[in-house]
Parts: structure tokens; sequence; C-alpha cells
């Protein structure tokens, strides 16, 4: 009786393991940069979404004042949460740490009638760093992407 058990037991062969382990490693393969590029755009986001911030921040300072000011306090803006990825830059004031490895491009610039911040980061840890800025127009412009295409 228990011999006749062992023999109607049926399973996966080696190779039909092993055939399934390569599909899905071929797919892995395929998959995974793909994440980490969405992941990368998606980090992009603190950047724009600050800006957009700043831009906000700026445009109601401007009602009440007649002028742009390049003084984050006096704007009311911080930043929130414990991951900063981006530095950002208005005229003289500076918010947050410049990633190892970026230099600043020295693109913002702040006058009575318009103004133009910069968010500079690295977020995916290469040579490249992310630049993006935007103007009293609203005008975001991503000047060096970090995230390839």
């Amino acid at each position: 009786m228990l011999s006749q058990q062992v023999d109607n037991q049926k399973g996966f062969s080696l190779t039909e393991l092993m055939i399934v382990v390569a599909i899905i490693g071929i797919l892995a393969t395929i998959a995974i940069p793909n994440f980490l590029r969405y992941q990368a755009k998606a980090k992009q986001t603190e950047a724009k979404s600050n800006l957009v911030a700043i831009h906000t921040a700026q445009i109601a300072y401007f009602a009440e004042n007649n002028g742009y000011v390049d003084d984050f306090n006096a704007i009311g803006f911080a930043m929130s949460g414990s991951s900063q990825r981006y530095f950002y830059k208005l005229g003289n004031a500076n918010l947050g740490t410049l990633p190892a490895g970026c230099t600043d491009p020295n693109l913002d610039a702040v006058s009575a009638l318009g103004f133009t911040a910069v968010a500079i980061g690295n977020i995916d840890g290469d040579a490249t760093c992310d630049v993006w800025t935007i103007n009293e127009q609203k005008v975001l412009t991503n000047v060096t992407n970090d995230v390839s295409a």
C-alpha cells in the first residue's frame, strides 16, 4: 500500500524548476531598471512641489509688499520631513545641504520684479546632479536631468 502511494505522487522535475527560475530571472532583468527609473522620477516630485510652494509663497509676498524677496523665512517657506534630497537657493537664501558632487549653477536671482528659485539634488548617486528652476511666471524647468531616459 505504501509503495503504491509513492508511485502515484507527482511533482516537478529539476529541469522544469530550472526553466521557471530562468524565466523569473529574465523578467527581473527587464523590470528592475524600469522600476529604478520610475522611483527616481518620483523622487523628482520633491523638487517640483517645493519649487511650486516657493513660487506660491513669493506671489503672496509680492501681493502684500509689491516686490519679491530672497528670504525663505520672510515668505514663510520651510521644508518638512526628514529626507530632503534637494538643496534650494533663492538669491542669497539657502535651504538644505548641497549634495556631494553637485555644484551651484548660479541660476537663481531675485529682484523687485522677478525671481528664479533653484533646486539641486543627486537622486541616484551618479556624477550627474538634478537641477530644477522656477520663476515668477511659474515656468518650471529641468535644467539638468539626473534621471536617464
